[in-house]
């Protein structure tokens, strides 16, 4: 089932590629100098860099990542990001996001 491209914020697009109850799989494309607001989540969250640079906060510590990076988010852990270089993040739920739906 095709899943539509939604837009949570300028320059970004989501696009959910597949879920499950148990874990969720979304795409998000981010133009250069983009933002992921800072937030939180019961879920824990696997994110693989696929294409850009993106510079993460989470829990207060800052990183740059570039493709082939990738890296786990606990739950409720304060997180975001500024894409340095437009990309694509390929993130990872679980459980899903009911609220990407």
């Amino acid at each position: 089932m095709p899943y539509p491209i939604t837009h949570p914020s300028a320059g970004v697009t989501r696009q959910v590629l597949s879920d499950h109850p148990d874990l969720m799989i979304v795409a998000f494309t981010f133009d250069a100098g983009a933002e992921g607001a800072l937030h939180h989540h019961v879920h824990v969250q696997a994110t693989y860099v696929q294409s850009g640079r993106f510079a993460f906060e989470v829990d207060g510590t800052e990183f740059v990542v570039g493709p082939g990076d990738s890296f786990v988010i606990p739950s409720n852990q304060p997180h975001g990001c500024r894409c340095l270089s437009a990309g694509v993040l390929i993130d990872s739920f679980t459980p899903r996001r009911a609220d990407f739906l």
